[in-house]
């Protein structure tokens, strides 16, 4: 089977519509229907079910579809540990983080590795804690920065720096002259929060299921800086880390009581081969954010 078309198929599986899948591929649609029609005769199987509107694939397809994504996954592990032969004067890194992680920790740390390693490529994904641990599972990341405080059995870890959630409110906010808040008090209010997916919204989505209540969320959003405007508006408080706040006096950080402790960690399929590249990466990261030193 050609290698090509089996990846044109699993994208096109994945976004459920031809239009989509060419423009992700960068080919024209025309193309990837032929190269989908060519499989299916060489296989000599019906693999998508196609309507006007949409496609679904067949029970055939969806049996191609696992055994696809193994087999591109082999090929690209493959590729990988032919790479190491070159050493580490190139490389490619997939590498996932979350918008304000991305923002607030590692931008010094990304152009000094830049600067130590050249010839290393880093490709950046931008997404949800949750949304990247799938992809690291999917084959699509070789690491991303996910929550090391909770174990998985397909990704191993190592803890880089261990952080506290707390609400951020304006200076003339109430809150802003306690010492702690409770997440009852916290989901009391207005509120301006991540989306669901994001590590900073999973305490209150979690505290409000637990207590069935309805909390008034004014406004959902993944940019860090309309978060803080929102806030500093009073249209309502948020969760954030610290570190985000910097030297901001209009805007001030209440912790939570019991703490709600966060975790950071760089993690990576524990069955994926792990370049050379990549634990140069993970090493210089436990390096320039001071975490204790681990077996990669």
């Amino acid at each position: 089977m050609d290698i090509k078309r089996l990846h044109y198929f699993t994208v096109l599986a994945q976004t459920g519509n031809f239009t989509k899948a060419a423009d992700q591929l960068g080919i024209a649609q025309s193309a990837l229907s032929i190269s989908i029609q060519k499989l299916e005769q060489q296989l000599e199987l019906k693999l998508i079910n196609r309507t006007e509107r949409q496609m679904s694939l067949t029970a055939d397809g969806q049996v191609l579809l696992r055994h696809a994504r193994k087999i591109l996954e082999d090929v690209n592990q493959a590729k990988k540990e032919l790479q190491e032969l070159k050493g580490l004067d190139s490389g490619v890194i997939n590498f996932g983080v979350s918008a304000m992680l991305g923002s607030y920790y590692l931008p010094d740390t990304l152009a000094l590795f830049k600067q130590t390693y050249p010839g290393i490529q880093i490709n950046i994904q931008e997404a949800g804690t949750a949304t990247l641990e799938k992809m690291l599972l999917d084959g699509q990341l070789d690491l991303a920065l996910i929550r090391s405080d909770r174990s998985h059995d397909q990704i191993r870890h190592v803890t880089l720096a261990k952080e506290q959630i707390v609400a951020c409110v304006p200076s003339t906010h109430s809150f802003a002259e306690k010492g702690s808040i409770t997440l009852e008090q916290f989901c009391q209010q207005p509120l301006v929060l991540f989306r669901d997916g994001y590590f900073l919204r999973e305490a209150v989505s979690r505290y409000c299921q637990q207590q069935k209540i309805t909390p008034d969320i004014r406004f959902e959003t993944n940019l860090i800086e309309l978060l803080k405007s929102l806030v500093r508006k009073e249209i309502g408080i948020c969760t954030c880390l610290p570190i985000i706040l910097g030297d901001e006096t209009d805007l001030v950080t209440v912790p939570f009581e019991p703490p709600i402790p966060l975790h950071l960690g760089i993690g990576w399929k524990s069955s994926h081969y792990l370049s050379s590249a990549a634990r140069a990466f993970v090493s210089f990261l436990q390096t320039e954010l001071n975490a204790p030193a681990g077996n990669v």
